[in-house]
């Protein structure tokens, strides 16, 4: 396994050479992809995967994908990354696009750490929201922020299929800072209607 992943890692230096020089390095039995020592990509069991952010929402809408788990006191814990499947490898003009975003993400958060306040001190944040948050490896108010709503609400779907778009205006609102009614019509109007083309097809 550990010569797959060496593979994928190569694989990845000479598919990405544009993102600049990548290094990599061994972290929890996987290993870690960095350019200018920022984060962007994980190999694990000889499979890429690339950080999520909120540019990379529309490309998981239309791909519904595999995340990056490992396994904590017995448990599954799903980590903020995204396999790149044998699809994604053959299309490498997308697969930078992707990486790039990953990567400008990793150092947005690296180089603008804003004051990380738990999620249960912001709007509309219930104890079990939380929950299904930090189940889902969304941990506190940066993450939730890198994130975005959309990104986070795919993310809870994953194992709440069932979620409503209430949820989504929720996690909007602790974003931006106020109650989910308060959130302006246009931008209720404009989630509702992204989550109904998701639950539509």
């Amino acid at each position: 396994m550990r010569a797959l992943s060496y593979d994928r890692i190569y694989k990845s230096q000479e598919y990405l050479a544009s993102l600049g020089t990548i290094q990599y390095r061994s972290l929890f039995g996987s290993y870690s992809l960095t350019v200018e020592d920022t984060v962007f990509a994980m190999v694990a069991n000889g499979e890429l995967y690339l950080r999520a952010c909120e540019e990379s929402v529309p490309y998981c809408v239309k791909h519904p994908p595999a995340w990056l788990m490992f396994m904590k006191c017995g448990r599954p814990v799903m980590l903020n990354y995204y396999r790149v499947d044998e699809s994604l490898w053959r299309d490498q003009q997308q697969l930078v696009r992707l990486s790039k975003y990953s990567l400008d993400a990793a150092m947005k958060e690296k180089h603008s750490r804003i004051l990380q306040h738990r999620l249960k001190d912001l709007p509309n944040m219930t104890f079990h929201l939380e929950t299904l948050l930090n189940e889902s490896g969304i941990k506190d108010e940066n993450m939730l922020r890198i994130l975005g709503a959309k990104m986070c609400w795919l993310r809870l779907r994953q194992s709440n299929p069932f979620l409503t778009v209430k949820v989504l205006y929720a996690l909007e609102g602790a974003i931006v800072g106020v109650h989910e009614a308060a959130l302006p019509a246009s931008r209720r109007q404009e989630l509702a209607d992204w989550a109904h083309s998701l639950t539509a097809g």
